[in-house]
């Protein structure tokens, strides 16, 4: 029982003897270490006063009227889309294999040239088909312009975010047989 007792007591006592001191020895050193400094406070940003901005409905353009989007002075389609309105119905008839494939999917394998017109090659997924000037190929419904040893040119008709129809030009290049540009 009294070892339990001193057991218990002996690390008490360690304590004690350990937390006694004010350390004294630390103050004076942090005393002598801080005793020309002055602490550097930047000083705030000047405030600029509130200005109220009157909104002037007439004035000012309605934020919501689809005309903000495109210039006042731009004749708007009327519903035609522009003067390169693609001719859907058109599209539907001919029935194109290449024409349902995006533009980028479509690869040129290939150039004939027979009676003395050039053809491309083009291969869709396993499907190959050849292709020559005035026909169509990809879903923007590009039509070919011009075949040559190494390309393919092809216009097609994109809407722009008016509703527009506009012209842009692409290329097929023709692909060696381990897929990299010949």
């Amino acid at each position: 029982m009294m070892r339990a007792r001193l057991l218990f007591l002996l690390p008490l006592l360690g304590l004690a003897a350990c937390g006694g001191g004010d350390h004294e020895d630390l103050r004076r050193w942090a005393a002598e270490n801080t005793q020309g400094l002055q602490p550097h406070i930047q000083k705030l940003p000047e405030m600029k006063p509130y200005q109220a901005v009157v909104y002037d409905v007439e004035t000012l353009l309605d934020p919501f009227r689809p005309g903000k989007i495109e210039p006042e002075g731009k004749p708007r389609g009327g519903g035609k889309g522009g003067v390169f309105q693609p001719d859907f119905e058109a599209r539907e008839l001919r029935n194109s294999l290449l024409e349902k494939y995006p533009l980028e999917t479509l690869k040129m394998i290939g150039y004939l040239y027979v009676n003395r017109k050039p053809m491309a090659v083009i291969q869709a997924e396993d499907k190959v088909k050849q292709v020559r000037v005035g026909d169509y190929l990809g879903q923007d419904f590009g039509r070919v312009k011009r075949v040559t040893e190494s390309e393919v040119e092809v216009h097609e008709l994109v809407q722009d975010s008016a509703g527009e129809w506009t012209e842009r030009t692409s290329f097929l290049y023709l692909q060696s047989t381990d897929g990299g540009k010949k």
